[in-house]
């Protein structure tokens, strides 16, 4: 499956984005979904996962409260939708898609892999 993610961008402490994942190739609904993130010097990190049909969400404690991950299997998108946004949460982010279900906050058992945006949050 080909991932494509988009709306990241520059924006202010306190604010909010909305990422997109567009994905292709193979039928999307038989992944699971999930945002990472990797800041410089830094180890990519678990943001938020959503399985197969949307039922089950989970989420890194850092943006627990904060960030929405949800999905829509008839137009093979994920989505993260961020808000309160602090400083910290500056980091390239990454959407994946896993066939399996156990440890998905493992970046190392994911199959695929978008090429990742931008998100700035300036103080």
């Amino acid at each position: 499956v080909q991932l494509q993610a988009s709306g990241g961008g520059l924006v202010q402490a306190g604010g909010s984005l909305r990422l997109s994942c567009a994905a292709s190739g193979r039928t999307f609904s038989n992944y699971l979904m999930s945002w990472f993130r990797q800041a410089p010097g830094k180890e990519r990190e678990f943001v938020a996962v959503v399985n197969s049909d949307g039922g089950y969400t989970d989420y890194a404690t850092s943006v627990k409260g904060r960030f929405t991950i949800s999905r829509d299997n008839a137009k093979n998108t994920v989505f993260l939708q961020m808000n309160s946004l602090k400083p910290e949460d500056t980091a390239v982010y990454y959407c994946a898609a896993f066939t399996g279900t156990a440890y998905y906050s493992n970046y190392r058992r994911y199959d695929y892999w978008g090429p990742g945006t931008q998100v700035t949050v300036s103080s």
